[in-house]
């Protein structure tokens, strides 16, 4: 998936990235507090999160130390 060019619309999917990351991180973390849950589902949660993880730190190079805020 191309990224946007200007730095609003990154800005935006940042914010959405990160949105969608700490919904996955508290999905995951109360699924690991009641057990039995599905390991399957659990392990594309967590895979899921790391691209996120790496699709933030991309974003955020793109906009450099100066426009992330």
């Amino acid at each position: 998936m191309a990224l946007p060019d200007d730095p609003a619309s990154l800005q935006a999917l940042l914010a959405d990235l990160k949105v969608e990351h700490h919904d996955l991180d508290a999905t995951i973390a109360r699924l690991e507090e009641n057990p039995p849950h599905d390991e399957l589902l659990l392990r594309r949660m967590k895979k899921r999160k790391l691209q996120l993880k790496d699709r933030i730190a991309a974003v955020e190079r793109l906009l450099g130390p100066d426009l992330i805020a």
